[in-house]
């Protein structure tokens, strides 16, 4: 590898051709990235006392196979800057063409040096040859001929600003600018320099590579020219058509995150670590064998989630679980869809599969579960069923997750879907939908609705109000206003207002004459108070469970699924630690026990020879009995607890019985609450967390 100094202009000039590889994202800097570059060229231009100006770094590497006449360079990094320069040359040229100027230098001089190679045939005239559309729009602009179809509108654009900048420009101070810009040139040679671990360590000063660029880049860099193209036009050209041109480096990283998880088991994959841990896993793969997997996956997550599904039952609950941003789940849909593909399982089963998925995640959702162990729940699901009684093991698996887990059964969620405030739930068009659609042939647009409270929101009810509702008036207005009795769905919000229930009921358009099935029951009440609004609640929770149903089992069936655990009774007991014994260490450990067994139902108790255990799947925290404290050791890396009072300790190079590498002393009961708390911390996580983002 050779690094120096150097002018732009330098690198550019003689006889040689810059060449983007097919692999590499295409030309994408914006017309902010292209205004700082003009006002530095500007700054620099017109200072004299300023004699450069560092634009960033160039790294390329010569073509295996190169032209005795013409040198051919691969661009490892810096493709944007060298091609935004080169449309700004170019634009340069266009107004010294125009305006018949030569100084400070002419239109021919910029094309010979800088955009050009005057012996050059065919695509060895051109000293830039970028990639796909790129290749075609930059070459349209250097011979001035029409933008061919599908352009590449960032060139376009971008050339569009330096055009129209460069106007009433003063070329002498623009043309001084570029000669002023400096590059660190970085010559790499074939055989010797790895330019994939290069490219990862040089930083933009442009737009920021993506994971999708990174691993697009570490998958086909380094391979023949031929192999590269194949490859690529085979398998990610195909995935970048699947997901969109758009929008496809967005959503490949996070669909790049579910198939790690898929395949690695990792769920706390966070986006910045996409990269890392996909390099670790693609050692073990040929690189074809890799790309055919990641299309074939790729394939799944777009019927999933980019609606491509063309199969209108399956499309619908895809749509379903989509409105629920229930994306925690995609990890065992794409494998679901995937033995789908191969028949393991029929349609009518894959759609019950994904009803089962969808009322699961919207049921915990009503009861306000905590999500923190949905990603973990998902991305491990799969690894349980049997996939020769496939439905059945689904229903299996969701029915013997433990508390902390659950499936909410019909009565919790019933309840709860009649007390909680659905108006501020952030699901809102997704259950009016489906409760509005349950049973239509003929669906419902919810969005061309309006949702109507009943009993009207405005705080300042009228006489007419506080009468129907009674002496209690205000508590019901406040317990109910957004609970599900008294929402529905109008197209005639505005004419509603506040008017009085029985002018809602009996108005042109009122709830008498409303076609919506959620009025339905509307039409007959006489009043609207607590009681109708109760009675409403119950018969719409009594449709729900329907909407949203529950895996049924027979107790028979269930148990051959519950795994069969040797029982083995523990040789050990409270009394087995000496240290108990002694009555201060005693009311300090039963006072801990109480707090810790109560966190979660799922918690329970082992004593062990030499500590007491305390799991839920596994240790969270273990408890090691001495004579002045309770040593407690953490089932946490010490850099992820929060322990702002610093009383835990890294153990992590330190032998210790527990698990774990976080170390705290509990030696006063007036502690426990704050230790209490650091205990969760470690239970919490092995739960699983919901928030994953970088």
């Amino acid at each position: 590898m050779k690094a120096q100094d150097l002018e732009f202009t330098q690198l550019i000039q003689g006889a040689k051709q810059f060449m983007i590889p097919i692999f590499q994202r295409t030309y994408s800097w914006e017309v902010s990235h292209c205004e700082q570059l003009w006002n530095d060229i500007l700054r620099v231009g017109s200072n004299a006392d300023l004699k450069s100006h560092f634009i960033g770094s160039v790294v390329y590497i010569p073509e295996q196979e190169t032209s005795a006449a013409i040198s051919r360079w691969i661009v490892v990094y810096g493709q944007q800057r060298i091609t935004t320069i080169t449309l700004l040359l170019l634009a340069l040229k266009q107004r010294l063409e125009k305006e018949n100027l030569t100084a400070p230098i002419s239109a021919e001089a910029i094309e010979d040096y800088y955009l050009r190679n005057r012996y050059g045939k065919e695509e060895l005239s051109y000293k830039m040859l970028l990639t796909k559309t790129d290749k075609d729009t930059l070459i349209a602009l250097l011979d001035g001929k029409k933008e061919p179809e599908n352009a590449s509108q960032k060139l376009i654009k971008n050339f569009a600003f330096f055009t129209e900048r460069i106007t009433d420009a003063d070329v002498n101070i623009v043309y001084s600018g570029i000669k002023k810009l400096m590059i660190v040139d970085v010559r790499l040679q074939q055989g010797l320099d790895n330019p994939q671990m290069i490219f990862e360590s040089m930083n933009s000063t442009g737009k920021a590579l993506t994971q999708a660029d990174l691993i697009r880049n570490f998958v086909l860099m380094g391979l023949p020219h031929e192999q590269q193209t194949n490859l690529y036009n085979d398998y990610w050209r195909p995935m970048e058509n699947l997901f969109g041109a758009e929008s496809y480096t967005t959503h490949f990283d996070e669909f790049m995150r579910f198939f790690l998880v898929i395949h690695t088991g990792n769920y706390r994959i966070k986006k910045d670590e996409v990269y890392a841990e996909f390099k670790a896993y693609s050692r073990k793969f040929e690189t074809e064998i890799l790309l055919k997997n990641l299309l074939e996956f790729a394939g799944y997550y777009c019927y999933i989630a980019l609606g491509k599904e063309r199969d209108p039952e399956l499309a619908a609950t895809f749509k379903d679980i989509r409105e629920l941003r229930a994306d925690v789940c995609y990890p065992l849909l794409i494998e679901v869809y995937k033995d789908y593909s191969n028949k393991l399982i029929s349609k009518n089963e894959f759609v019950a599969i994904n009803a089962l998925v969808e009322s699961y995640v919207f049921r915990r959702a009503v009861c306000d579960i905590p999500t923190n162990s949905l990603r973990q729940t998902f991305a491990t699901f799969s690894r349980r069923l049997k996939k020769d009684r496939y439905v059945e093991s689904v229903k299996a698996e969701f029915m013997l997750l433990p508390s902390y887990r659950r499936f909410p059964q019909d009565e919790e969620f019933q309840r709860q879907l009649c007390v909680r405030n659905l108006y501020a739930f952030n699901r809102r068009n997704y259950w009016l939908r489906r409760f509005e659609n349950f049973g239509r042939k003929e669906r419902v647009v919810v969005q061309d609705y309006t949702i109507e409270h009943i009993m009207p929101q405005n705080e300042n009810l009228n006489d007419t109000w506080k009468q129907e509702l009674g002496n209690e008036w205000k508590r019901i207005h406040e317990q109910y206003l957004h609970t599900l009795g008294n929402l529905t769905l109008t197209g005639y919000n505005s004419e509603y207002s506040d008017r009085s229930f029985i002018e809602k009921r009996d108005m042109n358009g009122g709830f008498k004459e409303s076609p919506l099935k959620l009025n339905e029951g509307l039409g007959t009440c006489s009043t609207w108070n607590e009681d109708t609004i109760n009675d409403r609640a119950a018969k719409l929770a009594k449709k729900a469970i329907n909407i949203w149903k529950a895996p049924v089992l027979d107790d028979s069936i269930l148990e051959t699924y519950k795994e069969k655990k040797p029982s083995v009774a523990s040789e050990y007991t409270i009394d087995s630690y000496p240290h108990l014994t002694a009555k201060p260490m005693r009311k300090l450990f039963d006072a801990f026990r109480v707090r810790v067994l109560a966190l979660d139902e799922c918690v329970h108790e082992e004593f062990l020879k030499l500590y007491i255990a305390y799991k839920a799947e596994t240790n969270f925290v273990d408890v090691v009995p001495q004579a002045k404290r309770l040593r407690l050791t953490l089932n946490l890396d010490y850099e992820q607890v929060d322990d702002p009072l610093g009383m835990c300790r890294d153990v992590s190079n330190l032998g210790r019985w527990g698990n774990g590498n976080v170390e705290v002393g509990l030696e006063r009961l007036e502690d426990l609450v704050y230790v209490i708390g650091l205990v969760r911390q470690a239970l919490e996580r092995q739960l699983g967390e919901e928030e994953l983002e970088a």
